[in-house]
């Protein structure tokens, strides 16, 4: 008799995955009911909870993509849909998501979807003004472009009839959800649309500052340009580790110790709860390319508008600069969660 194989891929995995699975699944729905409470402390937490469930789901999307979790490709691709589920990126399908992000690894490059920079700079001057306005407010506008482009894709020119139909199958689930919660509770409804919002903005200071590559807007699989050497010390060099501190080990979790980055781009199926002693091993305190959030928070606010039109991500000073993450502008629109 063929012995089963063994549900998660890592067996000091069982434990730490099920306990953050657990917090995104039953924290997912406490903190919705908890949006709806008359006790404004109640309001406060359900909204911190749901923003971590969202955020947890994000990032278990990006370790099912590199099947880091479970033992099958199967398994992570059953979970990987399930959290889309959960944050609203299930309007791309869980393969199209895997497919671009395991580019952004192979190619050294953030091979994107749809070329936001270019949309608003041929956009009317309202529609752009109004956007870098929404985004000067921290409001990502940008973010949700990204995300309203995925959903009208199917809708397109020489979009596919079966694409279409799953599409607004999707939207009449996920409407019909927002229409119960708001017959429920407007507040609720409110409150969960700030936290979305947060969610969004922890997401893109992640992002943000994790690389200086070139981005390519490539809706299907052509190839990059081959226009320079890509390799590992390219890799390595264009990366960054945004981190709370080093040995933080409880702030990190935040973005489920996404921040530990050149570690993850040095070993892709490292699994999450690995990376923060798998980075000390490769890295000093001091090493060029770690850049803690502290640093990063004042260039996240300077230059939240410049960014968007911004033709690179900027460069980054020497360790030991003062303010040297000042002329590092950042990515904007490169979310995992936005492809197609």
């Amino acid at each position: 008799m063929a012995r089963k194989p063994p549900l998660f891929r890592h067996v000091d995995g069982v434990l730490p995955n099920v306990m953050a699975m657990a917090v995104v699944l039953l924290g997912y729905p406490a903190g919705v009911i908890l949006l709806g409470q008359t006790a404004w402390w109640l309001n406060i937490g359900g909204v911190l909870l749901l923003v971590l469930s969202l955020t947890w789901s994000a990032y278990f999307i990006h370790e099912f993509a590199h099947h880091a979790i479970f033992a099958t490709p199967q398994a992570n691709t059953r979970w990987g849909a399930l959290m889309g589920w959960v944050n609203g990126s299930c309007y791309a399908r869980f393969g199209d998501l895997r497919r671009k992000h395991m580019r952004h690894h192979v190619e050294r490059a953030d091979v994107i979807t749809f070329d936001v920079r270019g949309f608003l700079q041929r956009a009317p001057a309202w529609l752009r003004n109004t956007v870098l306005a929404l985004e000067w407010a921290y409001i990502p506008a940008v973010e949700l472009l990204m995300h309203s482009f995925v959903v009208l894709q199917p809708f397109q020119a020489g979009g596919a009839g079966r694409e279409r139909g799953r599409m607004a199958s999707i939207l009449a689930v996920r409407a019909s959800g927002f229409a119960l919660l708001g017959w429920w509770s407007l507040k609720a409804l409110l409150l969960y649309a700030l936290a979305y919002l947060v969610f969004l903005t922890v997401l893109r200071f992640a992002d943000c500052f994790q690389h200086t590559y070139d981005a390519y807007p490539i809706l299907d699989d052509a190839p990059i340009p081959n226009d320079k050497v890509r390799d590992r010390a390219y890799e390595q060099a264009n990366t960054y580790s945004d981190i709370v501190g080093l040995d933080n080990r409880w702030l990190n979790l935040l973005w489920l110790n996404f921040g530990y980055h050149n570690a993850h781009h040095e070993r892709p199926t490292e699994p999450w709860y690995r990376l923060p002693a798998y980075h000390r091993s490769l890295y000093a305190h001091d090493d060029a390319q770690v850049i803690t959030v502290g640093e990063l928070l004042r260039s996240f606010h300077s230059n939240r508008v410049r960014r968007i039109l911004a033709a690179d991500y900027g460069v980054v000073g020497a360790p030991g600069t003062p303010r040297r993450a000042d002329r590092f502008l950042g990515a904007v629109g490169v979310s995992f969660l936005t492809a197609v």
